[in-house]
């Protein structure tokens, strides 16, 4: 099992996303992504999302809202993710290169139009929905199969 975040910044009706073209064997190689990343022993989601998007992005974040958790079963190397969603809205710092991958400001009505993994396209929507969601995508051979979702 791994534990994981994923995070969303948002400004002026733009998401920074991560275009993952840099790490070779990378499960999301050529995908479009918020930031984030696998959490350390004895940290916190959100200590980890400060950590991961700090060290992709060179950003430092404040107060990131907790949308939801994504649980991926046998998604990589048929381990189960659960995946804690961020979306943040406070930051400050300069972009840095990354070395996960190409970091792009991206207008929040073209994010669809990105090479997205089905899923993200599925669940970005109910970023502005209620509060909170649970939600299980399931995946095989890198293609969606089947999702549910519990909004609380």
């Amino acid at each position: 099992m791994k534990l994981a975040t994923l995070c969303y910044l948002r400004n002026n009706n733009q998401t920074l996303m991560l275009h993952r073209v840099k790490k070779e064997n990378d499960m999301h190689e050529g995908k479009w992504n918020g930031l984030g990343g696998k959490l350390e022993p004895g940290e916190s989601p959100e200590e980890c999302a400060i950590r991961e998007v700090k060290e992709e992005s060179g950003l430092d974040i404040r107060n990131p809202q907790f949308k939801g958790i994504l649980t991926f079963p046998a998604f990589s190397k048929n381990e189960d993710w659960y995946v804690f969603l961020f979306v943040i809205s406070e930051f400050s710092g300069t972009l840095i290169d990354s070395d996960e991958g190409i970091l792009a400001w991206v207008d929040n009505d073209k994010l669809f139009d990105l090479p997205l993994w089905e899923g993200d396209k599925v669940f970005l929507k109910w970023l502005k929905k209620k509060p909170f969601f649970s939600a299980k995508f399931i995946y095989k051979n890198k293609k969606l199969l089947d999702y549910d979702v519990i909004f609380y």
